[in-house]
């Protein structure tokens, strides 16, 4: 006797039990005053402002204003601990104090990952799986070079450059702090960082476990603020580097001002990358990368494979398979362990997205969005997919900073090439293709920083990052990120 098992029938959602990441284990205070000296200290000006969570627009916390005597006294403080005894301190000991940080982010990593999600509006799972494991990895990486730098330079006489003041986005908040506060240490630098002002609060807990590591006091201060606050430490006189990471505009603004100072400077700036899918490629894997290139992410990178290049003779088919993936998405509470989707950082941010995708709408592409439930609180976007869209129109031209692709088709390499570079900015790319030659042809070609082959939105602390163009200039990661804190003669 024989029986016939029936296939089950899939209906494009699969209702999941939620999953939610517990908050019990958080450790939070209502306040955060600013950490300069080695001690938090409240804000001279007595200003506060509340940092809020994108998933339901609550309060978490609230966080010091530094005004200009607060900037003064931070970058004193960097200039102190410099002059009497980081810079001076033997590399191996500088070292020691880097790896204990490292280890520390580990241990606490859990805790971070959720405020991380709490803070900024990302899954869990990006905080938990990508964000707190990479931070940790950079500390190891460069404190591994800390005793090394005269192996790293070899022909030169590597001196630290003095105090960096470092300035980092919303979007990978604990991630950026750790490219930039890691290499300057390893380099026998002193800092002060400034966190965006809508995610301080994992800089903050950073600062609390530079304390519990008994870094000595002034080597790393941290102060929040808006954009003025910014504004201020890169024209203080008494800081030797700016290292930055943000807008383009805000990028060319910092890089007029010091323009005729001693100040060094790297930048990170915006992007509009292209991701390529030729019809030799691996499809459901080039699915696979394009979903995590825009989406998982909310597309609030810099580098987010904002610009989708199919060749003619597999778009339909690729199309199809794109948006079957798109609809399997789950968009809702980023503390939930089965959410894809979470929320858009800010409302700000959230009207910039939806201001472009009006563009689109206008210019006349064709939209296709993820048909589910936006949540009533909160900032929310579902992510959103253009196509007929052609070189000329604006979502293919500047950057939007949210989940939002256009797609384009080509014909033949040459044609890609030319309309992948037809753009200001130059940070990232991707090529699916199963042909190393068709790979190694155009990472040769195309004016992008960093240049994925059949993967997309991979980081590792060994590897240098950063672009050419309007995307900035300098590298972060491997032993390039050593050498932008460095004097070398």
């Amino acid at each position: 006797m024989s029986s016939t098992i029936q296939p089950l029938e899939f209906n494009g959602n699969w209702e999941l039990s939620p999953s939610l990441e517990s908050t019990d284990h958080l450790s939070l205070k209502n306040q955060y005053g600013l950490f300069i000296n080695g001690n938090f200290v409240k804000p001279l000006s007595k200003k506060f402002f509340p940092t809020i969570n994108p998933s339901n627009e609550s309060t978490i916390a609230m966080i010091a204003e530094a005004e200009e005597k607060d900037v003064n006294l931070a970058v004193k403080s960097a200039r102190v601990a410099y002059d009497g005894h980081w810079s001076k301190m033997p590399n191996k000991e500088r070292a020691k104090y880097i790896y204990r940080i490292a280890r520390m982010i580990q241990e606490k990593s859990k805790e971070l990952s959720v405020i991380e999600t709490l803070d900024g509006g990302k899954p869990i799972r990006e905080s938990r799986d990508i964000d707190i494991p990479l931070a940790a990895a950079h500390f190891f990486y460069y404190a591994g070079w800390a005793d090394k730098l005269k192996y790293a330079f070899p022909i030169a006489n590597p001196k630290p450059v003095g105090v960096a003041g470092q300035i980092i986005p919303w979007n990978f908040p604990l991630m950026m702090a750790a490219w930039k506060i890691a290499p300057a240490l390893a380099t026998g630098n002193t800092l002060v960082l400034k966190p965006a002002e809508s995610t301080s609060l994992t800089a903050l807990k950073l600062a609390e476990i530079i304390q519990e590591a008994d870094l000595p006091p002034g080597v790393v201060n941290i102060i929040t603020g808006p954009g003025t606050t910014g504004n201020l430490m890169v024209n203080h006189r008494k800081i030797d580097k700016i290292a930055f990471t943000g807008s383009t505009a805000v990028g060319k603004s910092i890089m007029k001002n010091i323009a005729g100072s001693n100040k060094k400077s790297t930048m990170e700036l915006g992007g509009k990358a292209a991701n390529i899918v030729f019809e030799d490629a691996p499809l459901d894997q080039a699915v696979e990368g394009v979903i995590n290139g825009i989406y998982f992410n909310q597309g609030h990178v810099c580098c987010a494979g904002s610009r989708l290049f199919i060749q003619e003779s597999i778009y339909d088919l690729f199309i199809r398979k794109l948006k079957d993936r798109m609809q399997s998405l789950i968009l809702g509470n980023p503390l939930d362990k089965n959410t894809d989707i979470g929320a858009i950082n800010s409302h700000n941010q959230l009207r910039s997205i939806n201001k472009y995708i009006d563009i689109g709408k206008k210019e006349g592409a064709e939209i296709f969005q993820l048909n589910c439930e936006i949540p009533s609180k909160g900032y929310w976007c579902a992510p959103t997919l253009f196509t007929n869209v052609s070189q000329s129109h604006a979502i293919a031209r500047e950057e939007i900073f949210g989940p939002v692709l256009a797609v384009q088709t080509f014909r033949t390499t040459n044609e890609v090439i030319n309309k992948a570079n037809n753009t200001p900015y130059g940070l990232s790319a991707g090529v699916w293709t199963d042909k190393g030659s068709k790979v190694f042809n155009l990472t040769s070609k195309l004016n992008a920083g960093v240049v994925w082959a059949n993967t997309y939105n991979k980081f590792d602390p060994t590897s240098p990052f950063g672009g050419y163009k309007e995307s900035g200039h300098g590298r972060e990661g491997g032993l390039h990120g050593l050498e932008a804190y460095l004097n070398l003669s």
